[in-house]
């Protein structure tokens, strides 16, 4: 395998992994590891080129040292993707995708993420012994990530209208993947009504012959007569275009990087849509993996540390209200003043 190494102002370590034999093409980004070990998935996506995949590995990094910082997990944050090309061998692109991990000496951690499954896992265990997220351990975050979003929710419910009941509120959820399909789920059995979309029609249509949904087009989502908006698909979907459509009273999804700009969590604020800010709302997977098979925590427990995302939720909007700032520049705040720490501190 070729690499080469990028240098990044703020970042550890970006490497690049090329190898023709398995027609792997990926990178490794390296944000922090002034808590532990950067942990954070991979992504398995087709981008227009290097600079674009780049960009989303960078900013995907940084959102990880934050969200392990802000869940008070012993973890630094990177994530890496690998290039889809169109190759059906993924054994071959996982595995070499395992040498680039086990090129980072234990320095990074990674599990499953968008586009990639615990299937994928157990072919870069092959390679290397830095990967969480495996069959038979902690197995797939989706379930976990879309409980953690469901107690923001009930957060962000109890905060804004006193009651942290979903009863009778309509969510908008964008994105029917894994996540997306598993929040429909809680909160189907929570009594929400639900309003879906997804660029592929048989995901809808399985969330709305299971759920009861109501299946609207990808564009129509904003707009949609909703409660709470749950962006649960790919980043950067709450910028100067979008906000302004919103008909919503709350912002809770899985998605990462949700705002374009940092300036984009001050716009909400000023319209009165209280945001739960995605990585202190999508924490659940990272949490529920480290605690399990990095800590060696019993599932229950896990499972308790997922839900206390209600509980950081709550100080957040309330740092927010008290300050007067953007709810996403508290969550910031409070994650920084745990960066702030010694290691293992």
């Amino acid at each position: 395998m070729e690499t080469r190494e990028v240098s990044v102002p703020g970042y550890e370590r970006v490497v690049w992994g090329v190898e023709d034999a398995s027609c792997y093409h990926g990178i490794v980004v390296i944000h922090s590891t002034a808590l532990g070990p950067a942990v954070g998935g991979t992504r398995y996506w087709k981008y227009p080129g290097e600079a674009a995949a780049l960009t989303d590995a960078l900013r995907l990094a940084r959102g990880m040292t934050y969200k392990n910082a802000l869940a008070g997990l012993p973890c630094g944050g990177g994530k890496s993707i690998v290039l889809r090309d169109g190759s059906l061998d993924r054994e071959k692109i996982f595995r070499a995708h395992g040498r680039l991990v086990e090129a980072c000496a234990g320095k990074y951690i990674t599990a499953e993420d968008v586009g990639t499954s615990p299937a994928d896992m157990e072919f870069i265990l092959k390679e290397t012994q830095h990967v969480a997220g495996l069959q038979g351990k902690s197995g797939d975050p989706s379930p976990h990530t879309a409980r953690g979003v469901f107690r923001a929710m009930q957060a962000a419910a109890k905060f804004q209208w006193g009651s942290d009941s979903l009863r009778g509120k309509t969510v908008a959820i964008q994105g029917c993947g894994h996540v997306g399909s598993c929040l429909a789920k809680e909160l189907h059995h929570s009594g929400a009504k639900l309003i879906v979309t997804d660029m592929d029609q048989g995901r809808v249509e399985r969330v709305v012959r299971e759920f009861g949904a109501t299946a609207v087009s990808p564009e129509k989502i904003y707009s949609a007569s909703a409660d709470i908006f749950a962006p649960c698909a790919l980043g950067g979907i709450l910028n100067d275009q979008t906000i302004p459509l919103l008909s919503a009273k709350l912002v809770a999804g899985a998605a990462n990087n949700q705002l374009l700009e940092p300036g984009h969590g001050d716009l909400l604020q000023q319209r009165g849509i209280l945001y739960a800010p995605d990585y202190a709302a999508n924490a659940g997977g990272v949490i529920n993996g480290t605690c399990i098979e990095m800590l060696g925590w019993d599932p229950s427990q896990a499972v308790k540390k997922v839900d206390a995302i209600y509980d950081t939720l709550l100080k957040i909007f309330e740092i927010a209200s008290r300050e007067k700032i953007a709810t996403s520049r508290a969550a910031d705040r409070l994650a920084e003043e745990n960066l702030a720490q010694p290691a293992g501190k």
